[in-house]
């Protein structure tokens, strides 16, 4: 008696005897499985397995297709490149030291130089007039930084005034433009004559009469007008698509000034308001024409005892001191600058 065999569902449903994969009894019960199954059970433990996506190269693995291998030219190009800037870095330091050497014999061999040496470079009194400068120099940091605050601000202000649109604002503007024509104009040593002795000289209650104050307030009247000029540079060189911009998103004229156009005017002039700042540091030493007792005065004083004006160089060298490291700062917020502008990015 004969059966017939049992069709295959047509559905491709395995049937019970393996269906339509075509596997047989013995084989591995995992295949034909999904990319997205689990680990095997029967599996053994892989070497790497549990190390996460961050684990380094494999020390059997040699490097891979994309691995980059630089060209036999490329390091020629860097070795020359390399030894192109030893050679100058060698011949930047010889004629250094050549100049220097020819400037000494030349300084040395001058028939003044003993009684010039002995005026100017005498330890002994370089010496006694050190602890005295320094301590009048803490009178110029106070100016700085009191002047160096009131002249930022003020200067702001005036900046700010100058660039204000509107006929019914035309006599601040014309206030603002004269105060700083007529400041930027007066030699600081007249504004500190006439400020220091002409104030007092009103006699008006209530005006001081402390000569570093005097001398502070002309410092500011004078540096506040050219930290103006710097500011509304900056504000003028912002483009009119901002404000066009700011004003479409519903911002006032003062909302699109403040939150628009000085952030990017201020960043984009603080290098020159940092070297009005060390302008403004050296000049804080003409406040000893009233007779505060700076830095200046103080080398003063003791040249005046000694006739020899060793503490005046002394002074100067404490000034160049304090001023280099503003002025490298400075150097690097504009090359700093310059660089991230060369880049696209904000500046």
């Amino acid at each position: 008696m004969t059966f017939a065999k049992e069709d295959a569902p047509r559905d491709g449903t395995p049937s019970d005897k393996g269906g339509d994969t075509g596997r047989g009894p013995g084989q591995d019960k995992d295949q034909g499985r999904g990319p997205d199954r689990g680990p095997d059970e029967n599996q053994g433990p892989d070497k790497d397995q549990g190390r996460g996506p961050d684990r380094g190269p494999d020390k059997n693995q040699g490097p891979g297709p994309d691995a980059y291998t630089p060209s036999a030219r490329r390091i020629e190009r860097e070795r020359f490149k390399r030894s192109r800037t030893r050679r100058a870095t060698a011949v930047a330091a010889l004629s250094t030291l050549v100049t220097l050497a020819v400037l000494y014999v030349v300084v040395t061999g001058s028939p003044g130089w003993p009684r010039t040496k002995e005026t100017f470079l005498d330890g002994e009194y370089a010496r006694q007039a050190l602890p005295l400068v320094l301590d009048g120099l803490w009178l110029n940091l106070r100016l700085l930084a009191v002047c160096g605050a009131v002249t930022l601000v003020l200067g702001l202000l005036l900046a700010v005034a100058r660039t204000l649109r509107g006929p019914a604002l035309f006599p601040l503007r014309a206030l603002a433009t004269a105060y700083v024509d007529f400041f930027r104009g007066l030699p600081l040593i007249i504004c500190l004559l006439a400020v220091i002795f002409g104030l007092p000289a009103l006699r008006l209650q209530g005006v001081p009469t402390d000569p570093v104050v005097l001398g502070g307030i002309a410092l500011s009247l004078t540096y506040s007008a050219y930290m103006a000029e710097v500011f509304r540079a900056g504000i003028e060189s912002v483009h009119p698509s901002q404000r066009a911009a700011a004003r479409s998103l519903g911002l006032s004229s003062a909302q699109t000034m403040r939150f628009v156009v000085l952030p990017q005017a201020v960043r984009r002039v603080v290098p020159p308001l940092l070297n009005d700042l060390v302008s403004l540091q050296k000049d804080t030493g003409l406040v000893s024409i009233a007779g505060a007792v700076d830095a200046v005065y103080a080398a003063q004083i003791l040249a005046s005892k000694t006739f020899n004006y060793t503490p005046y160089v002394v002074a100067g060298l404490v000034f160049v001191v304090l001023t280099i490291p503003m002025t490298r700062f400075t150097d690097w917020v504009t090359a700093r600058m310059n660089r991230r502008q060369s880049q696209g990015g904000t500046v």
